[in-house]
């Protein structure tokens, strides 16, 4: 069930396109242990962490693009849609989780559990998590000129601790004012890099060649929960050779496959342009606005405060994100 994932990458594809300059391969197995290890330093819980562990287990191959394929780039949630289903049907899992004396209902859904995961732009393990890698992998691609590195994502986490945030729920915090305005401006600006046409067009263009290589029967919905990725593309590079020229489905396929593979830049354009792929898509908005510490413990946790109401760049930061507007149109030629 968990060991699938190891094949699939974190950064939804953008592995295997030269648009992208991903420093060193991270999976969704990676991401999984490490939310579930965040959730259990915070917690020691064992049904809050084990739904941390799980709550990836129906992503598929290229993560996210199979949200884009179904319409959902605002949310993207609809890769979670079998979650359930699959950890219900693992027999040993069940045997595995009796033995703790963990119901299956009890870590079938990591929503439940707000340090596990909680509403943008609020902090969770499951953000936490995934910006980290995230911003150290693509580093030096596109706006991104730089973001933590491994002394920096050390000296940030050991600054988290519990606190209390609005509605008075659990929520992770920074120590610090320091250290919260220092994780707000570089997770926007790797949010940033997110709005942007580079990465909406690796999403979409990528959903659009799979939905594509389904059609033509070169691949089949089940290959994306069966196969890796470096398996599906290799699989498409050696369908499409020698395709481009055929006024076809196939050659239809084999032109997006081989535009995605060597694509170095996206046109900004206010409409779109002839014999290019285009997107206008709206996705989600990835940004963060921190707790940090103002009070003292009560009961556990920590009285505290947005960062954007104590810290005037953390402020900005944000402001600058929503503001963001990039043209209506990204494009690449096919």
């Amino acid at each position: 069930m968990l060991t699938r994932l190891k094949d699939i990458g974190l950064l939804c594809g953008t592995d295997f396109t030269p648009l992208f300059a991903s420093n060193f391969y991270y999976s969704r197995f990676d991401h999984s242990v490490g939310v579930a290890l965040i959730i259990w330093n915070f917690t020691h819980d064992k049904a809050q962490t084990l739904a941390g562990l799980f709550h990836d287990v129906s992503t598929p191959a290229f993560s996210h693009v199979s949200d884009f394929r179904k319409g959902d780039a605002l949310t993207q949630t609809a890769t979670e849609e079998d979650n359930t289903s699959i950890i219900y049907s693992d027999p040993k899992l069940k045997n595995l989780l009796e033995q703790d004396g963990v119901t299956l209902k009890e870590v079938e859904n990591y929503h439940l559990y707000p340090v596990a995961d909680n509403e943008i732009p609020e902090l969770s393990a499951d953000r936490l998590e995934y910006m980290f890698p995230s911003g150290a992998a693509l580093a030096g691609t596109g706006c991104l000129t730089s973001t933590w590195n491994l002394s920096e994502i050390r000296d940030l986490y050991n600054d988290i601790v519990l606190c209390q945030n609005e509605n008075g729920q659990c929520e992770l915090g920074f120590a610090t004012q320091e250290a919260a305005a220092q994780y707000t401006v570089r997770f926007n600006d790797i949010g940033h890099l997110l709005q942007t046409h580079e990465d909406k067009m690796v999403m979409q263009l990528l959903a659009h060649t799979m939905e594509l290589a389904v059609n033509c029967g070169v691949i089949s919905e089940d290959d994306f929960y069966k196969m890796s990725e470096k398996q599906i593309m290799d699989r498409l590079k050696n369908f499409c050779k020698n395709k481009k020229s055929l006024n076809s489905p196939e050659g239809e396929l084999a032109r997006h496959f081989t535009a995605y593979t060597t694509m170095t830049k996206v046109e900004h354009t206010d409409s779109p342009l002839e014999n290019c792929f285009c997107e206008n898509v709206k996705v989600k908005q990835r940004y963060i606005t921190p707790l940090a510490v103002t009070g003292e413990q009560i009961n556990g946790l920590y009285q505290a405060k947005r960062i954007t109401e104590l810290n005037e760049k953390a402020r900005k930061s944000v402001q600058d994100f929503l503001a963001y507007e990039d043209t209506p149109w990204g494009c690449v030629t096919l």
